[in-house]
């Protein structure tokens, strides 16, 4: 069996382990992570599962597997256009890969997240003002005209129009559900859900043909933050779902904007309370453009410049240049050869760089963590 088709038959097993709906995101690492991949906890038995899982989850997941049949199921989802990408994938998103309790997968569909590129969620109230419509139109359009990704939770109000912008002027846009990704969800913004799956990107971490219930959002919201650069409020009262996304921004180190509005305006309360505790303004599309582009390189180079320092210098000292810039470039956070290639500025070939990892491996320099992805390892 080649690369290609164990990464397929590990797909097929994914399939089934993520659409089992009573296991929660860290019991999915822990299972993985404990046999050794997806199609290893399929083979696993009821003892193995229950190291990780209660009793009750193990009975569940023993009467979902009976009735599970794994190729057939893997094949409808790809007939709908539907893809599975978990965190052992190289197109896993870099950003999202950072963020605490980072999500084993997610569906989604349409195309894969644009990686090289600014990222800006959009966030704001569903029962918006005609002033916030336009803020959210017109920055929606200059972020979408500047090729900045436009991310939102496709709700209705601020979310879904700013989205709907910048899929009209040619942008690229990425709605993160709070149901499953077959579902769309409000059902009024069908034309926009349609929209970006032409267009741009439909994801959600959730299983395929769940309804969006109201203890999904919050959850959905950490993805929204977790993928961008930034995040924009637009409108928001001082009791609001969206203050809860800035919280989750601002923990996963994410920055913050803000558009001021009147103080007698109860849309602008939120807004205006965060200028108050420090948060960036958007003064106009054009120059919030030219900041988030400039934040963007800037964070760019930090991440290649803290990879490049996390090793002292004596550690790499007498390997060949090659395997130390490899080594160079890990820390303790799990990348991809894929990732470690685009650290190094596309330098080797991604089979130069597996071919290193390997040897870093016996060199006692670095492990590997999960299938495909490596860490440095300090003696």
């Amino acid at each position: 069996m080649n690369r290609e088709e164990w990464k397929e038959r590990e797909k097929i097993y994914a399939c089934w382990l993520c659409n089992f709906p009573d296991v929660g995101n860290r019991q999915l690492h822990k299972l993985s992570e404990l046999c050794g991949g997806p199609e290893a906890v399929y083979m696993a038995d009821k003892e193995t599962w229950g190291q990780v899982l209660s009793p009750k989850q193990v009975e569940s997941l023993a009467r979902y597997t009976a009735a599970w049949k794994p190729e057939a199921e893997y094949r409808r989802m790809k007939a709908e256009g539907i893809r599975l990408v978990t965190v052992g994938d190289e197109e896993y998103p870099h950003r999202l890969r950072r963020i605490p309790d980072a999500p084993y997968y997610f569906f989604i569909r349409g195309k894969l997240p644009v990686e090289d590129a600014p990222a800006v969620a959009v966030i704001g109230a569903r029962e918006c003002s005609e002033y916030g419509r336009y803020v959210a139109r017109t920055l929606g359009e200059a972020l979408g005209r500047g090729g900045v990704t436009v991310i939102s939770g496709m709700a209705r109000g601020i979310d879904g129009i700013s989205q709907g912008a910048a899929l009209e002027v040619g942008g690229y846009s990425i709605g993160v559900l709070g149901s499953g990704v077959d579902i769309c969800y409000p059902a009024q913004n069908r034309a926009l859900y349609e929209k970006l799956i032409k267009s741009g990107t439909v994801l959600s971490t959730y299983p395929l043909g769940t309804k969006a219930l109201p203890q999904n959002f919050p959850p959905r919201n950490r993805i929204v933050s977790g993928l961008a650069d930034a995040v924009v409020v637009v409108e928001a009262r001082v009791k609001s779902g969206t203050l809860i996304t800035v919280d989750m921004a601002l923990e996963q180190g994410r920055e913050v904007y803000v558009v001021p509005g009147r103080v007698t305006d109860r849309l602008s309360d939120g807004c205006n309370r965060l200028v108050k505790q420090g948060a960036d303004m958007v003064l106009s599309p054009e120059s919030f453009l030219e900041e988030i582009w400039q934040l963007w390189e800037t964070g760019k180079k930090g991440v290649t410049q803290k990879a490049n320092s996390f090793l002292e210098p004596e550690q790499t000292a007498g390997l060949p240049k090659e395997l130390a810039e490899i080594c160079g470039v890990l820390d303790f956070t799990p990348k991809s050869p894929g990732e470690i290639r685009q650290l190094l500025s596309d330098r080797y070939s991604e089979k130069q760089i597996i071919t290193g990892l390997m040897q870093l491996c016996m060199e006692n320099m670095a492990i590997q963590v999960s299938p495909g992805h490596f860490c440095c390892k300090r003696r």
